[in-house]
């Protein structure tokens, strides 16, 4: 049952979504069976094998972008949708099916709660099937190191994306979003603009289909990219429409 205290506050979830057929469905079907009140956003990231009818088949509003954009553009499309709704409350769930709807109340607590303005669910806190491969929790490891140095708390999952945002993390998002590695630098973009992060523990599946866009091959690649942004955004950074209201 939904918390009583979502009463009045109109809700969305955000599912950035490249070639999901194989789950998109269960992943909406999921989120409406957690609460009906719940609107889905799948943003369609040029997908090429039906993603975009079967979500909305299942019930989801769609926005299907011309071509792929990557995962940080598509992720800054559905807060846009979020914020132009005027939407107090955006989950953002992966397309795949590894982020379970059950455990949106976990994500929601600290922000109903007034305690939040983002709110980020950890894999390496919960129980559940999730393993990463070992090049994955490597780098996972050694972002969650440098990411904790930079805003000061101790951050331990930074490239999870189920995670929950009141409207002015929406604002925010909307306005200003990473696109190369957004998971990351967002967690930092969050900090430089003084709002507040939590980290709360979940449970998170493996993948239901598709294929990750980080194979074994590029993690360390990815990895020493992710580092350099993180060090590079820490000197070069432009002011956003939020601030300048």
């Amino acid at each position: 049952m939904p918390d009583p205290r979502l009463a009045g506050l109109r809700r969305i979830a955000v599912v950035p979504a490249y070639n999901e057929s194989e789950s998109i469905a269960t992943v909406v079907a999921e989120v409406k069976a957690f609460d009906s009140e719940f609107e889905v956003v799948v943003v369609d990231d040029g997908s090429t094998d039906g993603t975009g009818r079967l979500a909305a088949e299942a019930g989801a509003h769609v926005v299907r972008l011309p071509f792929n954009l990557g995962i940080g553009g598509a992720v800054q499309t559905g807060y846009q949708f979020a914020r132009d709704g005027g939407f107090d409350v955006a989950v953002q769930v992966d397309g795949d099916g590894q982020h379970d709807a059950s455990q949106i109340p976990l994500l929601l607590e600290p922000l109903l709660d007034g305690h939040a303005d983002m709110v980020v669910g950890t894999r390496f806190a919960g129980e559940g099937s999730y393993r990463a491969p070992l090049a994955r929790r490597v780098g996972i490891g050694v972002f969650a190191r440098v990411v904790s140095l930079v805003v000061g708390q101790r951050v331990t999952d930074t490239t999870s994306g189920f995670r929950a945002c009141n409207r002015k993390a929406i604002q925010l998002f909307a306005a200003d979003y990473p696109h190369d590695y957004p998971e990351v630098e967002g967690t930092i973009l969050v900090h430089k603009h003084r709002l507040r992060m939590v980290e709360v523990p979940v449970a998170m599946r493996v993948r239901a289909g598709g294929r990750s866009s980080i194979g074994a091959a590029g993690s360390a690649y990815y990895m020493v990219k992710v580092l350099l942004a993180i060090f590079i955004g820490l000197f070069r950074r432009k002011p956003t429409p939020l601030e300048e209201r």
